[in-house]
């Protein structure tokens, strides 16, 4: 309940003048689940671009009157954003628009570089002046230096791959083409997909292809560049193979929709199979099983299913708040689970209530929900967690930067029951993890086991280049 996703990203290509501006909206507007800090949509027109972005959800930036501004154009690139490296402020919301000397380009990433730090002092120490606190503009800043010597953009961006590490699901736009790209690792997920007037599409999820009536086409291979102009598709894949996949394992778990499919998964499915094994593991004698909205239904639907324990509607949600985690401040986070989670009475008073959630970062909120429910009358709580305990920091764009906040290494399983306030706790086990997909071409676990698939970063917190500039300007 209080992790924090990344961003979504979206591209489309029109051999013809359209809306376009209409089309991402919608786009974005099912992938805001990923980011509820910023929105932005770039519009390029035959190569004069209009860039609209703001702080805010996607329905709070873009007005009629915004939209409309932004007019018509071939190519679109859209973003939603959680920050995971630099602020939420309006500087680092995305598209990124750059003016170089061979000429402009937008960027929109899904990530998160783990070797940001070191690019962004070398490209300082060569002159680069850099004018957000996000690794976004890193990436920008690498491809153009690539492009001095690269025939084409895409080239530039091949180039750039080997320099960059960590993860990064991109979509780029020049002045004549749409270029999506997803690093070697394919840490997180993005996908193709084709309009019935044939204009292509990419997306983080699925779910976006489904939401402005899009085919999915097929993901967007580890480590791929797909290139989009007037001369067609083109598929570069001398990046992929490089290494081995590691998809990041809470794309299933907690981060996509459940509606969306992610590298021929159903996310629906697998969030049914993890609850379904935490009936195995942990099996308990009690009436009703209840998930916290929204994830986690899925979850306990599959608990009930194996455990034989019926489902119930635990808690009503206010649709009209967002997820509680973009709140900086625990006691706001706390104030927000209030107003956004009311427990139903008559489904959970004088029961005894399995309650089903996907972690447990800090403990604080998943104590509040259990408050709520033992308020609202249940006898007895026993909470399923549908993954394994939180013990090491995420560097690739879930946002755990510090291992010593995680309250599995500080407490022992029943130590964290008894602190939440529950009657007992169960895990998911790192085994039956790896089995919630049918398909499983490679998974990153390294939050649960501390199996880094990538060097691991010197500096990790999300607001270090904001830390080197009050430095530079105490200096000063």
């Amino acid at each position: 309940m209080e992790l924090h996703e990344e961003c979504g990203v979206f591209g489309v290509y029109s051999r013809s003048r359209k809306d376009l501006a209409g089309l991402s909206y919608g786009a974005l507007y099912a992938l805001q689940h990923r980011g509820q800090e910023s929105a932005g949509i770039a519009l390029n027109d035959d190569g004069v671009f209009t860039v609209c972005k703001d702080t805010g959800l996607v329905s709070e930036v873009f007005s009629s009157d915004r939209l409309e501004a932004l007019g018509e154009g071939n190519i679109a690139v859209g973003h939603v954003r959680y920050s995971t490296t630099g602020t939420d402020s309006r500087k680092n919301a995305q598209p990124l628009h750059i003016n170089h000397f061979k000429g402009q380009m937008v960027l929109a990433h899904n990530g998160n570089l783990t070797n940001a730090f070191g690019l962004r002092r070398e490209l300082e120490n060569m002159g680069a002046v850099f004018h957000t606190t996000s690794d976004t503009e890193v990436i920008a800043y690498v491809i153009v230096q690539e492009r001095r010597s690269a025939v084409s953009i895409e080239a530039a961006v091949s180039a750039a791959m080997y320099r960059l590490d960590g993860a990064y699901s991109m979509v780029i736009s020049s002045p004549t083409k749409l270029i999506a790209v997803r690093d070697p690792h394919g840490f997180r997920p993005l996908c193709m997909g084709r309009l019935p007037n044939d204009e292509t599409v990419f997306a983080s999820e699925t779910c976006a292809l489904d939401a402005i009536g899009a085919e999915f086409i097929r993901d967007i291979e580890p480590g791929e560049i797909v290139t989009v102009s007037k001369d067609g598709i083109q598929s570069d894949t001398a990046h992929c193979g490089r290494t081995e996949r590691n998809l990041c394992v809470f794309e299933y778990i907690y981060f996509s929709r459940p509606d969306s499919v992610i590298d021929g998964n159903s996310v629906h499915l697998a969030r049914q199979r993890a609850g379904e094994f935490l009936a195995e593991e942990h099996p308990v004698d009690a009436d009703i099983v209840v998930g916290v909205p929204d994830s986690r239904i899925d979850a306990a639907i599959g608990f009930s299913r194996k455990s034989g324990i019926p489902y119930g509607i635990g808690f009503i949600k206010n649709k009209y708040i967002g997820r509680t985690f973009i709140s900086p401040e625990q006691k706001q986070r706390e104030r927000e689970v209030r107003i956004k989670l009311n427990p139903l009475r008559s489904t959970v008073g004088g029961k005894r209530v399995v309650l089903i959630d996907d972690s447990i970062v800090r403990g604080t909120t998943s104590r509040h929900i259990v408050s709520l429910l033992r308020k609202a009358g249940a006898k007895e709580i026993h909470m399923r967690i549908s993954a394994p305990p939180f013990v090491a920091a995420c560097y690739y764009g879930t946002d755990i930067d510090n291992s010593d906040n995680l309250i599995a290494n500080h407490l022992s399983v029943s130590e964290i029951a008894e602190m939440i306030g529950a009657d007992t706790l169960g895990y998911l086990s790192e085994e039956h993890l790896l089995h919630i997909i049918e398909n499983n071409k490679g998974l990153c676990t390294a939050c649960f086991d501390e199996n880094y698939p990538t060097r691991i970063p010197s500096h990790s917190d999300k607001s270090h280049f904001e830390y080197r500039i009050h430095e530079i300007d105490g200096r000063a």
